[in-house]
């Protein structure tokens, strides 16, 4: 079977177009045009900085076939932890709420350590330009050892608006203390954003226990290297431990020294039909659970 067959009616969830801060390799319409070639369903937009709500509807009118999502970052350019930002970015059509990102106090202690990346991300580029004049130390979900309520508003919010709840950069303690809320406050949707990712650096181990809470492992093509923290070979026994029903393929790609998207996500692909995984697994993740995600 060829490779790009497996991502016929799939989402990417996880795609950095541009415009945005940081310069991108493609634009919006691009994105859409490319995916409509290979018969990909849709993708998600993802800025660390602003909402992408109103990007998205400009994408749907000019390719009606793509089904485009905005999504909101709770970084501090949205006021952080900001259930009013996430309501309305819920009403203007987004489908994905990240937690913070380069923002989030995870990120920007590891970011600030000796362990830090060899190779900067876009975004870090731009982080480190005003860590020097920002006041703010970062942003956690934790007030001491609780979830903050302002969290639980924020999971009530995706949970009435039917919104995916994606992890961000936040530390190993309070992903699993943001899947456990979300379960108990009965949200289904909750997707761990690269798990593998070096700030994040979940085991595979402690990836399949957040499965068994309710959350999906997100495994991104961009940071799949050693700069970021996992290899191929690894990669492959993490899924194959974790299981592919319990994870979707996303490209986390745009950037501009990368390959694009679509071109990603077909690696993606054949690389795991090389290496033990069926159709049927590689559907799960590019199709079915996307699917479920976007559209149940």
């Amino acid at each position: 079977m060829e490779p790009v067959t497996l991502l016929e009616g799939a989402y990417d969830l996880h795609v950095h177009t541009g415009p945005d801060v940081s310069e991108r390799k493609l634009d919006d319409l691009e994105m859409a045009e490319r995916l409509e070639n290979i018969g990909m369903k849709g993708f998600v937009i993802k800025s660390h900085y602003f909402s992408s709500a109103e990007r998205a509807r400009v994408v749907r009118k000019v390719h009606p076939n793509i089904e485009a999502f905005g999504a909101l970052t709770l970084n501090y350019s949205v006021g952080g932890l900001n259930p009013h930002a996430v309501e309305m970015a819920a009403k203007m059509g987004v489908k994905n709420i990240w937690m913070p990102t380069f923002n989030a106090k995870n990120e920007i202690d590891y970011m600030m350590n000796s362990t830090s990346y060899t190779e900067l991300p876009p975004w870090a580029k731009v982080q480190s330009d005003v860590l020097s004049s920002d006041g703010n130390h970062g942003l956690t979900i934790f007030d001491g050892d609780q979830v903050k309520q302002v969290v639980d508003d924020i999971i009530d919010l995706c949970k009435q608006y039917d919104l995916i709840l994606c992890t961000g950069h936040l530390s190993k303690d309070e992903i699993f203390a943001l899947v456990t809320r979300a379960r108990d406050l009965e949200h289904d949707k909750v997707v761990v954003t690269h798990p593998t990712f070096s700030s994040v650096a979940l085991s595979k181990e402690e990836q399949k226990g957040l499965t068994e809470l309710g959350a999906i492992m997100e495994m991104c093509f961009g940071v799949i290297t050693p700069d970021y923290g996992i290899d191929w070979p690894e990669l492959y026994e993490t899924m194959q431990y974790v299981g592919a029903k319990n994870c979707i393929l996303s490209s986390d790609l745009g950037q501009v020294n990368n390959p694009y998207p679509d071109e990603g996500l077909v690696t993606f692909v054949s690389n795991l039909l090389a290496n033990g995984f069926t159709a049927e697994d590689i559907r799960y993740m590019t199709v079915e659970n996307t699917s479920k995600l976007v559209e149940d």
